[in-house]
C-alpha cells in the first residue's frame, strides 16, 4: 500500500472516530486529506466515489467497523461512522520490548505527517458545525518526538536524493559538510542512525541522527542513485558503534516477579522483602534512562543519584505532555 493511501486511511478512520453522528460522502470529502475534489466536475467527482469505495472496503476488510446509516429520518443521503463499542481494543499488557517497538511505530507516525493532517481534518470538522468528541482520539497523539533531521533524512533516502548536513563528532570542536547518498534511517541502542554512502569519502559511513548540526538539505533529482534493496543497515551500524563499554553502573529496585527484561541484564540480583535489586551495568546514561522509564512503577532507581534523578525527570516531562493533550482535548 502506497505511503499517501495508507495517510489517507489512517485520517478517515480518526475522522469517523471524531464523531458520534453517521458522516456523509460530501462531508468526508471535505474533511479528509486526500479525497479533494471538484465535485461539479463528472470525472473527478466519480474518480473520488472509486477512491472512497475501494477505502471502504479496504476498512472493512482490516475489520475497522464501518457502519453506514442516517443521523435523521429526513436524511435521504446515507452517512459513515465507526462504531466505539466495536472498534476499542481491550487493555493489552505489553512487555518492555514490545512497548519499545510501539515508541518507535509513535515516532515513525508522528513523522510521517499524520499528526498534523490529522488534525486539520478535525478542525474541518468542527468548522461544519459537527460535534467532535474530544477523547476519542486523545490515545492517537504521540508525545514522543524525535531528531529534526529524522523526516528530511527519511524523504531523502525514500526519494533517491543526496543530502548535506554539518555533522560534529565528540573530539571535534567544529562541524564539517557531509554529502551522503542516504540509504535509510534506522534505530540502534536507542539512537536514531543515517547510513548510506558518503560521496567525499567514497564509502559506506552511518551518522549519528543527534549530532547533525543545523538543517538536512536535499540536493539534485530524485533517484539519483540505486535503491539498496534488501541491505542490512543495522549491521553497518552495529560494526560503526564498536563493542559497547559500559562505564556506569546503577541499582534498582524491581517488583517481585516483574522486570524480566532488566533482570536478564543484571549483573547481580539481590532477593529482598520489598523487592529484588538488580545491579545494571550501562554505558549511555541517556539510552539507561529511556530503558529504565519503560518499566513504569515496577522498577524504582536507588543508585546513582544523577540516574534516578534524570529518571524523575524524565517521567515529569511525559505526564506534562499528557496533561498538556488532554487539556487540548478538552478544551477543543
Amino acid at each position: 500500500m502506497s505511503r499517501n493511501r495508507t495517510e489517507r486511511l489512517v485520517n478517515l478512520v480518526i475522522c469517523l472516530l471524531s464523531t458520534r453522528r453517521f458522516l456523509t460522502a460530501a462531508q468526508i470529502a471535505a474533511t479528509v486529506p486526500g479525497y479533494e475534489h471538484d465535485p461539479d466536475d463528472p470525472r473527478d467527482h466519480e474518480a473520488f466515489q472509486r477512491k472512497f469505495e475501494r477505502d471502504k472496503a479496504e476498512l472493512r476488510d482490516l475489520g475497522v467497523p464501518l457502519e453506514t446509516g442516517t443521523a435523521s429520518a429526513f436524511d435521504s443521503e446515507p452517512g459513515y461512522r465507526i462504531a466505539h463499542r466495536r472498534y476499542a481494543l481491550p487493555d493489552i499488557p505489553l512487555e518492555p520490548d514490545e512497548a519499545a517497538a510501539v515508541g518507535i511505530a509513535a515516532r515513525l507516525w508522528q513523522h510521517a505527517g499524520l499528526a498534523a493532517a490529522a488534525s486539520s481534518g478535525l478542525a474541518k470538522l468542527r468548522a461544519a458545525g459537527i460535534d467532535v468528541d474530544p477523547q476519542a482520539t486523545l490515545g492517537l497523539e504521540p508525545v514522543v518526538t524525535v531528531d529534526p533531521a529524522f523526516a528530511p533524512l527519511t524523504a531523502a533516502a525514500r526519494e533517491r536524493r543526496v543530502v548535506t548536513f554539518d555533522y560534529r563528532v565528540p573530539d571535534a570542536d567544529a562541524s564539517t559538510s557531509r554529502r551522503l547518498q542516504p540509504w535509510g534511517v534506522v534505530c540502534w541502542r536507542g539512537r536514531w542512525y543515517v547510513v548510506g554512502h558518503d560521496l567525499d569519502r567514497g564509502a559506506t559511513r552511518c551518522f549519528r541522527l543527534s549530532r547533525i548540526v543545523g538543517s538536512v538539505r536535499a540536493t539534485g533529482p530524485s533517484g539519483a542513485y540505486p535503491a539498496r534493496v534488501g541491505e542490512d543497515l543495522i549491521s553497518h551500524v552495529a560494526r560503526w558503534s564498536g563493542p559497547v563499554e559500559h562505564t556506569g553502573r546503577a541499582t534498582v529496585l524491581a517488583r517481585q516477579g516483574r522486570a524480566a527484561g532488566l533482570r536478564r541484564w543484571a549483573r547481580e540480583v539481590i532477593p529482598g522483602p520489598d523487592g529484588d535489586r538488580l545491579v545494571l551495568p550501562y554505558a549511555d546514561a541517556d539510552a539507561f534512562v529511556s530503558t529504565l522509564i519503560k518499566y513504569g512503577p515496577d522498577v524504582r532507581v536507588l543508585d546513582p543519584p544523577e540516574i534516578r534523578e534524570a529518571v524523575l525527570q524524565r517521567l515529569k516531562e511525559i505526564a506534562a505532555r499528557h496533561d498538556e493533550v488532554v487539556a487540548r482535548g478538552v478544551s477543543a
